[in-house]
């Protein structure tokens, strides 16, 4: 295993550091670790833990991640690690996300070159998503990566909840494409009751990463009684259309209890009922976590007409010119750097 000392942290009295790289600042004690439970305090030095540390690697649809208007149809290399700087009670991938590489058994060594190797040999892969846990508290291997991966051709794309200080965030952005960020809700309350966070350092990273020209999509898990509230709800899709764009694609995930919360799924009429919604406020909407293939299609906001398909996995780009352009009335409808490689 290697010892890799972190970046964005400082020494204190008592040897304890402190780290800057998400909003919690953490003070940790000599032995202990963050709130993330990967970052640890050896004699004053901070270790990030999962440097090198892999918990699953896996060729995916680049719509799994999700992304739906970032080379649809391709398929892109999945890596990840353990570990998450929030605490949301409904994790829905809790057993990597919520445990330390010492609680973790599973875990293989690996190389950032190794990775990237192994991503450039798969015929018609475009690059590398870092997702599965937070990969904001993988941030040093993530970046070794990324760089190396920039290197050689390959795309990459980051799967996050957005809880990243402003400045690890901003030498990150040369290396990533492509993001989808986790707007989990849209209240401070339901950011310190249910994640053990803040909402507005979300919205500064999301604000960011928008005004940066990166490929930006959202992803919403709708949970019965939490986060639910139509006026709330209205309030975020308001934000989004007005701060970020209403093109910027927002994704509605259907809640299923884990983790800590015991709330029944969120029923299908429910989210239908605020993917219609949502569609009056924003160009592209879509569902996940749900059957069936409502709200999964991609239409043209010019036309109307439906230019991309989808039947689980399986995508057909039926409407679009290889520019992103729609065949039927012209609109650019996706950038041509995000069709073709």
């Amino acid at each position: 295993m290697i010892e890799k000392e972190a970046t964005y942290y400082k020494n204190l009295d008592d040897d304890k550091a402190q780290c800057f790289l998400c909003p919690h600042n953490c003070i940790i004690k000599n032995g202990k670790s963050g709130i993330c439970r990967v970052r640890t305090n050896n004699e004053g030095r901070l270790i990030a833990d999962t440097f090198g540390q892999v918990s699953s690697m896996a060729f995916d649809p680049i719509e799994k991640k999700p992304l739906y208007h970032f080379f649809p149809g391709s398929e892109i290399f999945s890596v990840g690690s353990v570990g998450c700087n929030l605490h949301c009670s409904f994790c829905q991938n809790c057993e990597i996300s919520q445990t330390s590489v010492a609680d973790f058994p599973y875990l293989k060594q690996a190389s950032f070159e190794s990775i990237v190797q192994q991503a450039q040999k798969r015929s018609g892969n475009i690059g590398i998503a870092f997702t599965y846990n937070e990969p904001t508290v993988w941030f040093e291997f993530m970046l070794d990566i990324a760089k190396q991966a920039k290197l050689t051709g390959l795309k990459t794309a980051m799967i996050s909840n957005g809880f990243i200080n402003l400045e690890p965030l901003q030498q990150l952005l040369p290396y990533i494409d492509a993001f989808n960020i986790d707007l989990k809700g849209f209240t401070e309350k339901f950011y310190e009751n249910y994640t053990s966070s803040h909402l507005e350092p979300v919205k500064e990273t999301l604000n960011l990463i928008a005004k940066s020209g990166k490929h930006l999509e959202i992803t919403n898990l709708l949970i019965p009684i939490l986060n639910d509230n139509l006026s709330d709800f209205s309030d975020m899709l308001d934000w989004i259309r007005d701060e970020l764009g209403r093109d910027v694609p927002l994704h509605l995930s259907r809640y299923f209890p884990r983790h800590k919360l015991t709330i029944d799924a969120t029923s299908p009429e429910l989210m239908l009922e605020y993917y219609e919604y949502a569609c009056g406020k924003l160009n592209f909407v879509y569902l996940g976590n749900l059957h069936g293939r409502q709200g999964s299609d991609t239409y043209c906001p010019g036309c109307k007409n439906t230019i991309i398909t989808r039947s689980g996995y399986r995508t057909e780009i039926s409407g679009l010119e290889n520019n992103g352009q729609c065949c039927f009335c012209g609109k650019q409808v996706l950038p041509e750097k995000n069709m073709k490689l």
